[in-house]
């Protein structure tokens, strides 16, 4: 008799660490194969169509970049704080705060010059999504308060705020019944690249990319960050301030989520609505996870998950269902995940009594 035990990898070899990531990938592609054919589908065409749809033409590149830009900085935003094991499952929540605070700052302010109000709408985004993500911090420095259950419990009163906002005060008198604000002024609009989509916002996530990699890397903060993330009690005996740096990460992680909220609404809608975003706070949690809190691999990841959703749409005009796509999102999802799994743990027979 053979028994069979996971055991965690202490070193990975360069062989583990490319190859678990392609068998993911493969399988994910095999097991949508197996599944649209099984459902009476054309999988060689599905899957030419989710190609083409994502990344087919300049349009749709475009477009993926678009749904890839708030992945990033959403991933971006929760890995500063996974990186010292704060749980902060409040980049949801961060983004609609950071979203109604430039919206308001775009409502009250729309004559004054864009060089003035975009930055004033960024600081505001940054500045409410910051607070949404200090109170945790504060709780969990002080009174050592669970972040994971407050940052969670505090998305919803977010959500539902901007949604009394965009029902009640703010409701476009306009908007036939629809729950949005007014539109923003051109001069809140983020100038895009030529005659696409994509905005400001995708150079504004690689240079927060950059910022985090060389703080993280080569700045004495950054090595206390690292040193918290692995024994708080080691760093407090080695002479760091870990309330400090709790309130401080969290701040920060909160900001850059509520940039995130900012970027949408001045980027794309151009106005407040009710489900301002579809998730990207939850999705960027799983993007960090899959980069491995690596802020240039964050970058990588949200351009995957970007053509995932994009090329999910097109194969829609196929006749397929969107819960089909959902199932495939899934199944790449899950091997990535289960990849992740077997990097960290290697599988040994031993025998038994």
């Amino acid at each position: 008799m053979y028994k069979v035990r996971m055991v965690r990898r202490e070193h990975n070899s360069m062989w583990v660490e490319v190859i678990v990531p392609i068998m993911s990938i493969i399988l994910a592609v095999a097991f949508g194969w197996l599944f649209l054919s099984w459902s009476g589908h054309d999988a060689a065409a599905t899957y030419m169509r989710m190609l083409n749809g994502a990344i087919g033409s300049k349009y749709n590149l475009s477009e993926t970049v678009v749904k890839a830009i708030p992945l990033m900085l959403a991933g971006l935003a929760v890995s500063l704080a996974f990186r010292m094991k704060l749980w902060n499952i409040g980049g949801e929540g961060q983004l609609y705060m950071g979203a109604f605070a430039a919206s308001g700052i775009a409502l009250a302010c729309g004559d004054m010059s864009a060089w003035l109000l975009l930055p004033l709408m960024l600081l505001a985004g940054f500045a409410a999504g910051a607070i949404w993500g200090g109170i945790p911090g504060v709780l969990r420095a002080y009174w050592q308060v669970n972040e994971t259950i407050t940052t969670l419990m505090l998305n919803y009163v977010a959500i539902f705020w901007v949604s009394y906002l965009v029902f009640g005060p703010w409701k476009d008198p306009a908007s036939m019944g629809f729950p949005l604000s007014a539109r923003f002024s051109l001069n809140a609009y983020l100038p895009v690249l030529g005659t696409t989509r994509v905005h400001l916002g995708l150079i504004i996530a690689i240079i927060i990319a950059v910022l985090f990699y060389i703080i993280l890397n080569y700045t004495r903060w950054g090595y206390e960050i690292r040193v918290s993330g692995e024994s708080q009690e080691a760093a407090r005996y080695a002479g760091i301030n870990v309330t400090r740096n709790i309130i401080l990460v969290m701040l920060i992680s909160g900001g850059i989520a509520g940039v995130t909220g900012m970027i949408e609404v001045s980027g794309i809608t151009h106005r407040l609505q009710q489900g301002i975003s579809p998730g990207y706070g939850y999705t960027g949690i799983i993007v960090a996870w899959l980069a491995r809190l690596n802020p240039f691999a964050i970058i990588l990841v949200a351009f995957l998950f970007g053509a995932l959703l994009v090329g999910g749409f097109g194969i829609q005009t196929m006749g397929i269902s969107y819960s089909i796509v959902l199932i495939l999102q899934g199944a790449v999802l899950f091997f990535l995940l289960a990849g992740e799994f077997f990097r960290k743990y290697r599988i040994v027979l031993t025998k038994g009594d």
